[in-house]
Parts: C-alpha cells; sequence; structure tokens
C-alpha cells in the first residue's frame, strides 16, 4: 500500500489548524463569558517553560507551511510580526491552511527521496527527505 505523501503532510496539517482554529472560538467564547481579557489567555502557559499559547499557535502554522512549502519546493508564506489577538490568530491560521491548500499536489507526492532543510527560529538547521519531514 503506497502512503500519499500529500496526504500525510497537507492532509494532516489542514484538520488539525482547522480544529485549532475552532478552540480558539471557545478560548473566546468563554474570555467573554468570565469576563476576562482574551489577551490574558493568549498569554498563558501550562508550564513556566512552555511557549505562550499564541506562540504555540504561530509554531503551528509556521510547522506546516514549512514543512509542506519544502516538500513543494516553494518558498513558505511569511506571517506578520504584529503582536496578536484572536482574530488575528484565527487569520493566520486560514492564510496557512489557505497556503498549504494551494501547493500543487503533484509536487509534494514527487518529493519522497528529495532532501529538504528545515530551518528553526534559532537558526538550527535539520535535514530530511521528504518522506521523513513532516
Amino acid at each position: 500500500m503506497t502512503i500519499s505523501l500529500y496526504e500525510s503532510s497537507v492532509g494532516m496539517f489542514v484538520p488539525y489548524l482547522r480544529n485549532l482554529s475552532g478552540l480558539l472560538d471557545k478560548a473566546s467564547a468563554h474570555a467573554e463569558a468570565q469576563n476576562i481579557d482574551p489577551a490574558v489567555l493568549l498569554n498563558m502557559r501550562l508550564s513556566p517553560t512552555m511557549c505562550s499559547l499564541k506562540q504555540q499557535i504561530a509554531e503551528a502554522d509556521r510547522h506546516a507551511v514549512v514543512g509542506c512549502a519544502l516538500l513543494a519546493g516553494r518558498v513558505p508564506h511569511g506571517f506578520s510580526d504584529a503582536e496578536p489577538d484572536v482574530s488575528e490568530l484565527k487569520s493566520q491560521i486560514s492564510e496557512a491552511i489557505e497556503f498549504v491548500q494551494d501547493l500543487p499536489r503533484a509536487e509534494i507526492e514527487a518529493a519522497a527521496d528529495k532532501e529538504v532543510a528545515f530551518t528553526f527560529k534559532n537558526g538550527t538547521q535539520r535535514k530530511f527527505t521528504g518522506n521523513r519531514c513532516c
């Protein structure tokens, strides 16, 4: 049985990002019902060493976009550096979904043996073959 590289990358990221957007809706509704500033929730961490919720959302977007762009041989979509609120985060999630869905399926499918290099924000780079990228 052949596993589709497109389905194991784009096909996995899109539902995950949609769920993340839905969780933001729930967080926003909770904040409103409890009279909490939504920025408080976006800056929360489950542990002191974790990134904030808004940083984790940004990294989820970035990972999906960069991983899929590497497979397709395209330049990744860039996101604003502005301090995001809930609506901006939801917009960024939508942009990430649109970007990965617009990548050519055939190019992603052909990338199984292609060497790609994922560069983290701190400059560290990890090299993978396409079938190990995402």
